[in-house]
């Protein structure tokens, strides 16, 4: 966006009104924003004021079907979660935006520390912490124990092999699930056994749709025609949301075009800007539309719409297309800050000031050491510029109202 900006500026004065024209769109795009935020509030605000709630055995309409549950309050900070961020030191702000990863099947000191202080949002658990049932159930409430606010308690369950606890749903993977129309089912009962396990976010549903030949993330889509693939994505938030664990929708702007995984190396997805808004967000703009409250930023580059920077280090994708045009104002996080595809442009400190610079309210590190960088990156920039303390404000509250929206 920047550098379109300083090219419109050195073709002289005949731009100036392609420029103005530009800006007004913006505004409008803004507007709509506020408009959709404060509908979200007031509504927000209503099934709080009524006590709606989704119980077992109550979850029907008049109608005998299933009552849609209400979108949650993440979607939009309260004034009062806002005035309450602005109330913590800036130590507890910062953590607020940053998910930790530690080694063993028990919290160690420090984890239990830090989440006590408030210097961490939670923690993202991966099959070496887990053994049984009972024994993830154990760690999750150490963790919650004495934390500074509901602690955010992470783990991918996608489905089939991509499940961090193997003992539970679901068993189908993301295309089996949609072959057996059971998208929503399935993301419910996991949902439930999530939720008894001590675990309230989810990292699914998977939103990418494979676009070329040895689509790295193929066998983990719901299908390979979009507009499918949006309606099992807005049924999987639906079903996730029912069963009160947060659902995160990944890979935003979508993965589906890339043959390597950022995980494994550097991605670049040549997609026209047109094909990427009128197929690759489809699904996203499903799961927003359905109330997802969270989106996972990806780690590739789309050049048609920032030829620069990474999508999680990038202003136009986050701020631009995620939060001006899809409208969303939930909390957006980032993949693995240790993905190959972050290391290859920069070390986890700059990538997590960049990742907050372009929009990015979490940074999911997940790596021996990588907490502590990241979250002494952020406070020292913060402490530094006050434009950048102003997004650790902004991002913090997003990360306090989903906090409390899943207690």
């Amino acid at each position: 966006m920047v550098l379109t900006l300083a090219i419109l500026r050195g073709h002289g004065n005949n731009l100036c009104a392609i420029e103005r024209a530009r800006e007004t769109r913006g505004e409008q795009r803004r507007a709509v924003v506020r408009r959709r935020r404060a509908v979200l509030a007031a509504a927000a605000g209503l099934a709080f004021a009524l006590g709606i709630a989704v119980a077992a055995g109550e979850g029907e309409d008049g109608g005998g079907r299933a009552a849609e549950p209400p979108v949650p309050p993440a979607q939009s900070p309260a004034p009062a979660q806002r005035a309450a961020v602005d109330e913590l030191p800036l130590t507890r702000q910062v953590g607020r935006l940053v998910v930790l990863r530690f080694a063993g099947t028990s919290a160690p000191g420090y984890v239990r520390e830090v989440l006590r202080e408030g210097r961490a949002a939670g923690a993202i658990l991966f099959r070496d912490n887990l053994v049984d049932p009972a024994q993830t159930e154990a760690l999750t409430a150490q963790l919650r124990r004495g934390a500074a606010g509901p602690p955010l308690i992470c783990v991918d369950q996608e489905g089939g092999e991509i499940r961090i606890l193997p003992w539970a749903p679901p068993a189908r993977s993301q295309p089996e699930q949609a072959a057996a129309g059971a998208v929503r089912a399935d993301a419910l009962a996991s949902a439930r056994a999530l939720r008894g396990a001590g675990v309230n976010v989810s990292l699914a549903p998977v939103a990418d749709v494979a676009s070329v030949p040895g689509a790295a993330l193929a066998g983990r889509a719901f299908a390979t025609d979009f507009a499918a693939a949006a309606r099992s994505v807005a049924d999987a938030v639906r079903g996730w949301r029912e069963g009160r664990v947060a659902p995160t929708v990944k890979h935003f702007p979508g993965l589906g075009g890339a043959t390597v995984n950022t995980d494994d190396g550097p991605a670049t997805i040549a997609r026209g800007a047109a094909q990427l808004r009128e197929e690759d967000l489809a699904p996203f703009r499903a799961a927003i539309e359905a109330g997802v409250p969270l989106v996972m930023a990806g780690h590739a580059i789309y050049p048609a719409i920032d030829p620069e920077r990474i999508a999680s280090q990038s202003v136009p994708v986050i701020d631009g297309l995620l939060r001006e045009e899809l409208g969303f104002d939930g909390v957006v996080i980032t993949d693995s800050t240790e993905a190959a595809a972050v290391q290859a442009v920069t070390g986890v400190e700059e990538a997590a000031v960049r990742n907050v610079r372009a929009g990015v309210d979490i940074v999911l590190t997940t790596g021996r050491g990588s907490y502590i960088q990241v979250y002494r990156a952020l406070l020292a920039e913060a402490r530094r510029d006050p434009a950048f303390r102003a997004r650790v404000r902004e991002s913090a509250a997003r990360v306090v109202a989903l906090q409390q929206s899943l207690r």
